[in-house]
C-alpha cells in the first residue's frame, strides 16, 4: 500500500529561487532509491507574503519510508535544507480520501472530498460499465466483479482523481482572501 507524506517547511527570506533548485535536484537524486514512488512540490502563490513550501513524497510501502529518511541522501538534504530554511519541516501521513486530495495545507473539508469522490466513481463506473459489458458480462459474477473493481481502483488512482483535485484545485482549497471588506 504506497505511503503519502506532505512535509511543509518555511524558507528563510530571499532564499526562495536556491530552495526551489536544490530541491528539484534532490527530487530527481531521490528517484534513485526504489521505494520512492512520486515527489513534488508546492510552492507560494506568485505574490503570497507566505514562504511555505510543500513537500509531497509517496512511498511504496512503509519500510521504503523508512529507509528513506534513514538513507545518507536524505541526511545530505536535510543539512542542505537547514540553511536554507526555518524552523523544523512539519511531516504528516496522509490516510485514505485525504491522499488523494494532498495538499501542503488543511485538506479540503470531507464533504467537498465526498462529493469529487462521488463524481469520479459515478462517471468512471458508468463509462466501464458501457464498456466492458460486451467483454466481460458472460464471465461469472465473482471474476467479472473482481475485474471491474481493478478497472474502477485503477481508473480513480492514476486518472479521475487525479484529474479532478488538479482541474476542481481552487474549489477544493480556496485561498483565503487577502482583501478587506469594508462596510
Amino acid at each position: 500500500m504506497p505511503i503519502h507524506i506532505a512535509i511543509t517547511r518555511h524558507v528563510r527570506p530571499g532564499y526562495e529561487a536556491e530552495f526551489q533548485q536544490a530541491l528539484r535536484e534532490f527530487f530527481q537524486a531521490s528517484f534513485a532509491h526504489e521505494g520512492v514512488l512520486g515527489a513534488s512540490m508546492l510552492a507560494p502563490p506568485p505574490g503570497s507574503a507566505t514562504r511555505e513550501y510543500g513537500i509531497l513524497r509517496t512511498f511504496a510501502n512503509e519500510g521504503e519510508r523508512d529507509a528513506f529518511y534513514k538513507s545518507p541522501a536524505f541526511s545530505a538534504w536535510e543539512e542542505r535544507a537547514r540553511i536554507l530554511t526555518e524552523g523544523e519541516p512539519a511531516y504528516r501521513q496522509l490516510h485514505g480520501l485525504e491522499a488523494w486530495f494532498r495538499t501542503s495545507g488543511e485538506p479540503p473539508p470531507r464533504w467537498k472530498m465526498a462529493l469529487v469522490t462521488f463524481a469520479g466513481v459515478y462517471v468512471l463506473t458508468l463509462l466501464l460499465t458501457l464498456l466492458t459489458v460486451p467483454v466481460i458480462g458472460g464471465w461469472p459474477l465473482p471474476i467479472r466483479n473482481a475485474a471491474f473493481n481493478v478497472l474502477v481502483v485503477a481508473g480513480l488512482t492514476w486518472g479521475v482523481m487525479p484529474f479532478l483535485t488538479r482541474r476542481l484545485q481552487r474549489w477544493l482549497s480556496p485561498q483565503p482572501s487577502t482583501h478587506k471588506i469594508t462596510p
